[in-house]
C-alpha cells in the first residue's frame, strides 16, 4: 500500500497499569501518532490507560479507553475499519495482540495492512526455535536453549544442557515466571510457576556473569541501516535489564568489540527484515569477544525510549514514518531540522538509567533481584561523567539517598552475602563495602560487576575521604570573620577540591555532610552554605541542551542538564 492510499491508522497503545506495560511505551505510542498528525493521517488509538500522553486530547484522532486484548481490538477495527495498524508501539502486550489477530485472520479479513515490521519477522523473533534457526542461517550464534511444552521435558533439557541454566515463560511481559536453576529442586519450582504464565518454556544455558550489551537499530524498507546508540548493564547478565542500571553509550567494551556487535546487529535486523526499530541484546564473554544474542525484540522497547532521550533522536517518530513506507534518507532529523534521519548520534556525555522500586511498601516482599522484574519505574540522569550521571540519579529514585556516599546509614549482617545476592540496594551496599575496606578485585569476584565501574564508584569514595579531611571547617564557621573565611576557602587546594567534587556529582549538601557542617547547623542550611561559598568562589554549573525534539509536545522534548566541566 502506498503512502498516500494510507488515510486511517490503528494504534495499539500502552496498555494498563502494571509492570512490563504502561509508562514505558507510552513515549513511544506518543511520538508515533505525533508522526501520523504530521502526514495528514487519522490516527485511532486503543489504549485503556487514561494516566498517558497518548491518551490527552489532541494527540490521537479517536481514542478508544478499551483493553488491548485480541477481541476488543477486533470490534475497533470492525467499527473504523483503518488501513493499517501500528503493533510496535506499545510493548509485549500490543504485539502479542497484533500476532494473535493475524493468526485468527483478523487482519485479512478487514483488509488492514501491518505497516512497518512484518508479522512474519515478529514471529521469527518472538517463537524461540524459529529465532535460533533463523540466526543459525547467518552464523550469529545465540544461547543454547530449548523450548519445552511439559515439565518432564523442561527436565530432559536441563540435563541435556547441564545446570545452571535459567527457564523463561515465553511471550510474558516483564520476565515473568523466569528464573535461574542451579539444581533439580529449583529447576521443578521454577517450572511450575513458569508454566503458570505461558504454555511454552524456554530452557537455556545459564550465562550469568557475563556483560549485557544491547544496540538500538533503526532499518527503512530500501535495506538502509543505522544504529542509533548502544548501551551497557552495569551489573552482569543474571539481572533483567529493567531492574538494572545502564548506561549508554558502552563505557567498557572495546573498539573491536563496540564494532563486531554493531555489525552483527544490522546483519540481524536485515536477514529478519525488520522495518522501522529493533532491539537487539547481547551476552558478552568479559573474558574474551565470544558473544551470544539473547533476544531480537521487534518492537519499541523501554530502552528505545531511554535511547531517544539520551541521543535526541526520536526513535518511535522515526520507526512511524518509516513504517509508512518512507527512507532514512527522505527524512529530515525532527532535532537538527536540516540533517537527514540517517545520521547517527554522537554522545559527548553519559546518560544513565537507574530502576526505582516500592519494595518496602509490601511486607514479607522477597528484594532479591534476578530475571524477573519488579521494578515499578526508572529516573534518566545526564553528566559528562558516569560518576557525576550515577549520583544525579541515585538522588531521584525515592528511596532517600542523597548520592553514592554520604547518605543515612544501612544496616546490613552479611556483607559479602548482600553483594553476591542482589536486592534493591545493591548499588549502597557496594557503597558500604568500599567504606569497610573491600577491595575493587573482591566486589569484583563478588557481583562480576566490570572493574571499570567499580574503579569509578572508588573514586567517588576517595573523593568523599578527601573532603572528610577539610572537617575543621564546621568549627572554624563559628568563630571566623567571614572575610577570613573566604580567604581560607579560596586556598587552591580546597577550591580545586570542590570544584572537582562538583564535576563528580556531589551535592551541595553531600559536601556539607562531608565536611562536617551538620553539627553546627541544621542539613538544610549546611547546602545552602556550601552553595554560598562555591558561587562566592565562582564555582557554578553551565547548562547544556540535548536538542528538543517537538517544541508543540512539551512532555516529548528532551533535557536540559547541568555539568560543571
Amino acid at each position: 500500500m502506498e503512502k498516500r492510499m494510507i488515510k486511517k491508522v490503528l494504534l495499539l497503545g500502552s496498555g494498563a497499569l502494571k509492570i512490563g506495560q504502561a509508562g514505558e511505551f507510552d513515549y513511544s505510542g506518543a511520538q508515533a501518532l505525533k508522526a501520523l498528525k504530521e502526514e495528514g493521517i487519522h490516527s485511532v488509538l486503543i489504549n485503556p490507560n487514561i494516566a498517558t500522553v497518548q491518551t490527552s486530547k489532541d494527540v490521537a484522532d479517536t481514542v478508544y479507553f478499551q483493553p488491548v486484548t485480541p477481541e476488543f481490538v477486533e470490534r475497533v477495527i470492525e467499527k473504523e475499519r483503518p488501513d493499517g495498524i501500528l503493533l510496535s508501539f506499545g510493548g509485549q502486550t500490543a504485539l502479542n495482540c497484533g500476532v494473535e489477530l493475524y493468526k485468527r485472520g483478523v487482519l485479512d479479513h478487514y483488509g488492514v495492512q501491518v505497516l512497518g515490521t512484518p508479522v512474519q519477522a515478529i514471529i521469527d523473533t518472538e517463537d524461540r526455535d524459529l529465532f535460533v534457526r533463523r540466526l543459525d542461517e547467518i552464523g550469529v550464534k545465540t544461547i543454547k536453549s530449548e523450548a519445552c511444552s511439559t515439565v518432564k521435558e523442561v527436565q530432559r533439557a536441563a540435563r541435556e544442557l547441564g545446570f545452571p541454566v535459567i527457564l523463561r515463560a515465553a511471550y510474558a511481559l516483564g520476565g515473568l515466571g523466569s528464573g535461574f536453576c542451579d539444581n533439580e529442586d529449583e529447576l521443578l519450582k521454577q517450572a511450575e510457576e513458569a508454566f503458570s504464565f505461558s504454555p511454552q518454556v524456554l530452557v537455556e544455558k545459564s550465562l550469568r556473569g557475563w556483560k549485557e550489551i544491547e544496540y538500538e537499530v533503526v532499518r527503512d524498507r530500501y535495506d538502509n541501516c543505522i544504529t542509533v546508540c548502544n548501551m551497557e548493564n552495569f551489573d552482569p547478565l543474571g539481572i533483567h535489564t529493567g531492574e538494572s542500571i545502564v548506561v549508554a553509550p558502552s563505557q567498557t567494551l572495546s573498539n573491536s568489540e563496540y564494532h563486531k556487535l554493531r555489525a552483527l546487529a544490522i546483519k540481524i535486523i536485515r536477514h529478519i527484515g525488520i522495518v522501522g526499530e529493533c532491539n537487539v541484546q547481547y551476552a558478552l564473554d568479559p573474558q574474551s569477544e565470544d558473544y551470544r544474542v539473547i533476544e531480537v525484540n521487534a518492537r519499541l522497547s523501554r530502552s528505545s525510549a531511554l535511547a531517544s532521550k539520551a541521543t535526541g533522536y526520536p526513535l518511535a517518530f522515526v520507526a512511524a514514518k518509516l513504517g509508512l513506507g518512507y527512507g532514512l534518507f527522505e527524512l529530515k532529523n525532527s532535532v537538527t531540522k536540516t540533517t537527514s534521519a540517517f545520521f547517527e548520534p554522537a554522545l559527548d556525555y553519559v546518560a544513565v538509567k537507574i530502576p526505582r522500586w516500592d519494595l518496602t511498601k509490601f511486607r514479607g516482599v522477597k528484594r532479591e533481584l534476578g530475571s524477573s522484574m519488579k521494578s515499578v519505574g526508572e529516573v534518566m540522569a545526564i553528566g559528562r561523567t558516569f560518576e557525576e550521571a550515577l549520583q544525579k540519579g541515585l538522588r531521584m529514585i525515592g528511596q532517600g539517598m542523597h548520592g553514592f556516599v554520604e547518605n543515612h546509614e544501612i544496616k546490613i549482617r552479611d556483607i559479602a552475602k548482600a553483594l553476591h545476592e542482589p536486592t534493591d540496594m545493591r548499588i549502597f551496599v557496594v557503597s558500604k563495602a568500599m567504606k569497610l575496606g573491600y577491595s575493587i578485585e573482591q566486589i569484583h569476584q563478588l557481583t562480576m560487576i566490570d572493574r571499570w565501574f567499580l574503579q569509578k564508584l572508588k573514586h567517588i569514595i576517595d573523593l568523599d575521604l578527601q573532603l572528610h579531611e577539610y572537617s575543621q571547617l564546621a568549627d572554624m564557621v563559628t568563630f571566623m570573620e567571614p572575610l577570613e573565611l573566604i580567604e581560607y576557602l579560596e586556598a587552591p587546594e580546597f577550591m580545586q577540591l570542590l570544584h572537582k567534587a562538583k564535576v563528580y556529582g556531589f551535592s551541595d549538601f553531600q559536601i556539607g555532610r562531608a565536611i562536617g557542617l551538620e553539627s553546627c547547623m541544621d542539613s538544610e542550611h549546611a547546602g545552602l552554605t556550601i552553595r554560598e561559598w562555591r558561587k562566592e568562589l565562582g564555582i557554578v554549573p553551565t547548562v547544556n541542551q540535548i536538542d528538543t525534539l517537538a517544541a508543540e509536545y512539551p512532555a516529548q522534548t528532551n533535557y536540559l542538564y547541568l555539568a560543571y566541566l
